[in-house]
């Protein structure tokens, strides 16, 4: 199977490293050339202008989800115009008491050409087949949840 990686980088700022009095801010590199600053969440003393993990988790998860459903849907032969979501990861503590993504909600808006509409039950299938075969969501286990929503 594949190996994907990132390259991360981290420096300090600050002359020594205290508790509370550093930054969080870091690099991550893509594919060697693409970098995305990132940093603690904002309630966690992060900048809200910089990507977050938890921001990144539920990114991923989407992107995965949606990759997934268009593979379904080209096997099936819908015609899809255009996909959107709108993922949140939510904060929490878990069942053992530890802070934790406890769950990330996908919100995804199918578009269909003109003259296709599937009805309900079907897209409920396909958004959960995606679901089902996603390999982030997999990974995550039960903390996902789908809401469909009607395309604007």
């Amino acid at each position: 199977m594949s190996d994907l990686s990132i390259q991360l980088h981290w420096k300090h700022a600050e002359p020594v490293l205290l508790a509370g009095k550093y930054s969080n801010a870091h690099t991550v590199r893509f594919n060697n050339d693409h970098d995305v600053t990132v940093d603690a969440a904002p309630d966690w003393g992060g900048d809200p202008a910089n990507t977050n993990p938890e921001q990144a988790l539920a990114s991923a998860l989407s992107s995965c989800h949606m990759m997934t459903f268009l593979a379904l849907a080209a096997k099936a032969g819908w015609p899809v115009a255009g996909y959107r979501d709108h993922a949140v990861a939510h904060l929490g503590k878990n069942a053992k008491g530890q802070m934790s993504v406890t769950r990330i909600d996908l919100h995804p808006a199918v578009r269909f050409d003109a003259g296709f509409a599937p009805d309900a039950e079907e897209l409920s299938k396909m958004q959960h087949r995606a679901h089902r075969y996603c390999f982030i969501a997999n990974t995550l286990a039960d903390s996902v949840e789908i809401n469909i929503l009607q395309p604007v």
